[in-house]
C-alpha cells in the first residue's frame, strides 16, 4: 500500500515525458495473464490438432511453449511463495500436477491443466484489478494542479501538493476543487458524486465547504484551503479504499491457514496412491501413478482458495461506488449478522443544527419588523440558536436591509442584549426576559412547544415580549425510512443519546424508534454498547462525534456518518459518505448476498473435488475429465463471486 507521501510523488511524476508512455504499458500489463492463458490455449489447440502431423520433437516442443507460457506466472507466484514462506501452496501443487502428467505421459493433460489454472488465475486477477480500478479511479480525479492567489491576482499555477492552510484559490466553472476548504467568494453547483455516490449536484455559496475530487459545474468560485492536502476527505477515502482490499475477512483467513495443511496432506495422499493399491489392492504399477497424478489434480484446493477473495473484492467495490466505504472484508462478512443498531442522536438522526420549527408574534406589533431587528441582533452572535434565528429571519425576510445594532451584549448562558432604533432588546430564556411575562405570552404557548422537545426563545422589547421561537434539531429526511428498513429487516434499533427525556422521546417518536436511553456520557455509551452485544450478540453502532468513537469502536460494526469527525471516521469500520441512513440496509443486503456466494462458493468447490476424490478411487475419471472438472470449478467460483460487482 502506498503511504500519502507516495501517493502525491507518483501523481508529481505524472509531469515527465515518459509517464503516458508508462501508463500505457501499466495497463497492457493488467491483460498479460490472459494473453498468456488465451496463447496458451491456442498452442494446445494447434498442436492436438495437427497431432498427426507434427514429427514428434515438434509436437513436444509446441507443448513446452505451452507449458512455459501459461504456467511461468503462476509458477514464479508459487517457488517465490514456497521460498518466501517454507510452505508448499497451491500453485506448486499445479506445478507437481502437470510434471506429473508429462511424467506418465499425458502431455496434452498436462498442458490443459496448466492453461486452466492461468485462465483461473488471469480472471482472479481481473477481479482483483477491477476492484484496485476503485483507487485508481479516484487518483484520476484529483487534480495535480491549482491556481493560486497572490497579491489579489489568481496568475500562478502550482502543484496541490504545495497548497497551504489558508491559502487562496481560483475554481472555474467546470473544473475541479483541488482540495478542501471554504468558499469566500462566489457560488455554483457542486458535482460530489466522487465524495458521496449522489448524482445530483448540491448549491454551494459563501461560507459553505467543499471537498477535493468535487466539480464546481457553473459558477466560479474563491476557496480557502481549510486542509492540507495529503488530509483531505477525499484522500481519506483513498487510504480506507486501500485498507479495505488488504484486510481480509476471517472465512480468507481459515481459508489460507487451511491450504498450508491441506496441500501436505494431498501430497502425502498421492504418495500412498502411488503404491498402496499396487501393494495392497492388485493394481498395476501404471494404474496407481496414473491415479496418484488425477488425484493430485482433483485433489488441489484452486477453488476453494478463489472461493472468497474475488466476492469479497467485488462486494467493497461495489459499496465504494455507491458511497459506502467498508474499511474491510472483514466488516463486510459481519454486517448481515448484525441483530441491533445503536444510534447516536445527534448529528446521526438528526441533521446536528437547531431550524426554528415555530415562530408567534405579538399583534400588536409588526411581523416584518420583529423579524428584522431580531435577525440582525442574532447576526451579531455565533451561537448555533442564534444562527439558526438568523437564518430563519433571512429565509422570511429576503429583501430586507440590515437594521443598525448598537450595544450588543453576550449573556453568557442565557441570550444577548441590544440597540435598536433606541429601544433595548432581549432575546433569550424564559428567566432571562422574565419568567412570569414568558409563561402569559400567547396563553403558554411556549410550554406547549417546550412538551414537544423544543428549545424555546423570546425576544423582548423594552417591557414587552414581542415573538417567541422554538427550535429544534430536526430529523434527518433519511432517517424514517431507513428506522423502517431496519425493522423490516429484523434489526432493533436503539437511540443513544446525552439529551434529556423529553428531547429524546420527541426524536424518538419521530423516527420510529421505540427503545432510546438517555442521559448518555461517552463512557456510558460503551457501557450500552456492551450491554446490547450481550443481549443480542452482534450488533451495529452508528455515530459522527468525537463522543461517539469510543461505543464505535466497542461494536461489532462501528459506521460514521461522511460528515462526522476525524476521530469518528478514523475509528469506524464503514463510512456512510452521503450521510444516508437507509443505505445501511441496502449495505446489509449486499453483506447477505456476499456471504451467500461465498457460501455457495465453499459447498461447491468442496463437493466437485469429493465427487472427483472418489471417481477416481473408483477408476471412472479420467485425466482430461478431471482436469476440466476441477479448473473449471475454479472458474465458475469465480465468475460467481464477480457477481457482486453488479
Amino acid at each position: 500500500m502506498e503511504t500519502q507521501t507516495s501517493v502525491w510523488q507518483n501523481r508529481e511524476r505524472k509531469s515527465s515525458p515518459s509517464f503516458h508512455s508508462r501508463k500505457f504499458f501499466g495497463k497492457f500489463q493488467e491483460h498479460i495473464e490472459l494473453i498468456a492463458a488465451l496463447f496458451s490455449g491456442l498452442l494446445i489447440l494447434i498442436t492436438w490438432s495437427l497431432e498427426g502431423i507434427l514429427s514428434e520433437p515438434m509436437w513436444v516442443i509446441l507443448h513446452i511453449i505451452a507449458f512455459t507460457v501459461g504456467g511461468y506466472a503462476k509458477a514464479k507466484e508459487g517457488i517465490t511463495e514456497t521460498i518466501r514462506t517454507k510452505r508448499l501452496n497451491v500453485e506448486m501443487l499445479m506445478i507437481f500436477a502437470a510434471i506429473g502428467s508429462v511424467a506418465i505421459g499425458y502431455w496434452t493433460e498436462g498442458a490443459i491443466l496448466i492453461f486452466i489454472f492461468a485462465l483461473s488465475g488471469a480472471l482472479e486477477t481481473y477481479s482483483m484489478n477491477k476492484s484496485n480500478k476503485a483507487i485508481s479511479s479516484l487518483m484520476e480525479l484529483q487534480p495535480e494542479e491549482a491556481t493560486l492567489f497572490q497579491d489579489g491576482q489568481a496568475d500562478k499555477v502550482v502543484p496541490v501538493s504545495s497548497l497551504k492552510i489558508n491559502d487562496l484559490i481560483l475554481v472555474r466553472a467546470g473544473e475541479r476543487i483541488p482540495a478542501d476548504g471554504m468558499i469566500v467568494r462566489g457560488s455554483s453547483s457542486i458535482d460530489e458524486s466522487a465524495i458521496t455516490g449522489e448524482s445530483m449536484p448540491i448549491n454551494k455559496l459563501d461560507n459553505n465547504e467543499v471537498y477535493a475530487g468535487t466539480v464546481a459545474l457553473d459558477g466560479t468560485l474563491q476557496i480557502k484551503i481549510t486542509t492540507e492536502p495529503t488530509k483531505t476527505l477525499f484522500q481519506k477515502i483513498i487510504d480506507m479504499v486501500q485498507n479495505a482490499q488488504e484486510e481480509k475477512s476471517p472465512s480468507q483467513l481459515f481459508i489460507e491457514r487451511f491450504e498450508g495443511t491441506y496441500v501436505n496432506i494431498v501430497l502425502i495422499a498421492v504418495a500412498i496412491m502411488m503404491f498402496l493399491p499396487y501393494l495392497a489392492f492388485g493394481w498395476t504399477l501404471s494404474d496407481s501413478i496414473y491415479r496418484a497424478m488425477v488425484l493430485l489434480v482433483v485433489a488441489s484446493p484452486c477453488a476453494l482458495v478463489a472461493s472468497i477473495t474475488p466476492a469479497t473484492l467485488s462486494a467493497i467495490s461495489n459499496a465504494a461506488r455507491k458511497g459506502i466505504l467498508f474499511k474491510g472484508g472483514v466488516h463486510v462478512e459481519n454486517l448481515s449478522h448484525v441483530k441491533a443498531i445503536a444510534l447516536d442522536k445527534t448529528g446521526t438522526l438528526t441533521n446536528g443544527k437547531p431550524e426554528v420549527t415555530d415562530a408567534h408574534f405579538d399583534s400588536a406589533h409588526n411581523k416584518e419588523d420583529i423579524l428584522a431587528a431580531v435577525g440582525s441582533i442574532e447576526r451579531e452572535s455565533t451561537h448555533p440558536l442564534a444562527q439558526a434565528i438568523t437564518l430563519y429571519s433571512e429565509k422570511q425576510l429576503p429583501s430586507k436591509a440590515n437594521i443598525e445594532v448598537q450595544d450588543m451584549k453576550n449573556k453568557s448562558g442565557n441570550g444577548v442584549t441590544a440597540i435598536v432604533n433606541d429601544k433595548r432588546w432581549e432575546i433569550g430564556k424564559p428567566d432571562f426576559v422574565g419568567k412570569e411575562l414568558a409563561k402569559d405570552f400567547k396563553d403558554g404557548i411556549a410550554e406547549d412547544l417546550a412538551k414537544e422537545g423544543k428549545t424555546v426563545v423570546f425576544a423582548k422589547v423594552e417591557d414587552s415580549i414581542v415573538a417567541v421561537f422554538a427550535l429544534k434539531d430536526t430529523v434527518r429526511k433519511t432517517t424514517k425510512d431507513a428506522i423502517s428498513k431496519l425493522k423490516a429487516n429484523g434489526i432493533q434499533p436503539v437511540m443513544l443519546t446525552g439529551d434529556n427525556e423529553l428531547t429524546a422521546k420527541a426524536v424518538a417518536e419521530e423516527a420510529g424508534i421505540d427503545q432510546y436511553i438517555v442521559n448518555c456520557l461517552p463512557q456510558e455509551k460503551v457501557e450500552h454498547v456492551k450491554a446490547l452485544r450481550h443481549q443480542y450478540d452482534n450488533i451495529a453502532m452508528v455515530g459522527d462525534g468525537i463522543n461517539d468513537a469510543p461505543a464505535l469502536a466497542s461494536a461489532n460494526v462501528g459506521i460514521a456518518m461522511g460528515e462526522g469527525t476525524d476521530v469518528a471516521l478514523e475509528t469506524a469500520d464503514m463510512v456512510l459518505m452521503k450521510n444516508d441512513l437507509s443505505r445501511i440496509t441496502n449495505s446489509i443486503t449486499l453483506s447477505g448476498r456476499m456471504n451467500r456466494i461465498v457460501k455457495q462458493n465453499i459447498v461447491f468447490s468442496l463437493s466437485v473435488i469429493a465427487v472427483l476424490i472418489l471417481t477416481n478411487y473408483l477408476q471412472i475419471l479420467d485425466l482430461p475429465l478431471g482436469v476440466i472438472g476441477h479448473e473449471g470449478s475454479t472458474i465458475l467460483v469465480i465468475l460467481n463471486g464477480l457477481r457482486l460487482l453488479k
